[in-house]
């Protein structure tokens, strides 16, 4: 095996650090990314702002990025945060809604249907019990 030379091993650090150099700009360019959508999410998810100055905020965030990001994030973080958390609780909502319409029967069909079959025979007192439990929990 032959030694490295000085210059090789130049050549590897110099290397070495232009690809932590990429990294480090692909890490902060995807970050801008997502503070990019955040606040054009945002920008619609708002109700009280009117059309134009939805048209005004985009505007600038395509000619001046970085700063418009930033004013916008220092500006309007508390509604953005509200608006946000606003938006997870909707959905969490129509998810629950979609779960019990999918799941089918109610709380009170399903003791309905345990009464029907204490009345023919089928359960004792005690599984009705634990089935109108279990249903109104």
């Amino acid at each position: 095996m032959r030694a490295s030379t000085a210059k090789e091993t130049e050549t590897n650090h110099m290397i070495f650090w232009e690809i932590l150099s990429w990294m480090l700009w692909a890490t902060i360019f995807i970050g801008y990314l997502f503070a990019l959508f955040a606040i054009i999410s945002d920008l619609f998810r708002d109700h009280k702002l009117n059309g134009w100055w939805k048209a005004l905020w985009i505007l600038f965030l395509l000619f001046l990025p970085f700063i418009t990001a930033l004013v916008y994030l220092i500006a309007r973080s508390k509604g953005m945060a509200e608006r946000s958390t606003r938006a997870a609780l909707d959905a969490d909502s129509a998810a629950q809604s979609y779960i019990r319409e999918v799941a089918g029967t109610s709380p009170s069909q399903e003791i309905e249907a345990a009464a029907a079959l204490l009345a023919a025979g089928s359960i004792s007192k005690e599984e009705f019990t634990a089935l109108k439990r279990k249903a109104l929990s």
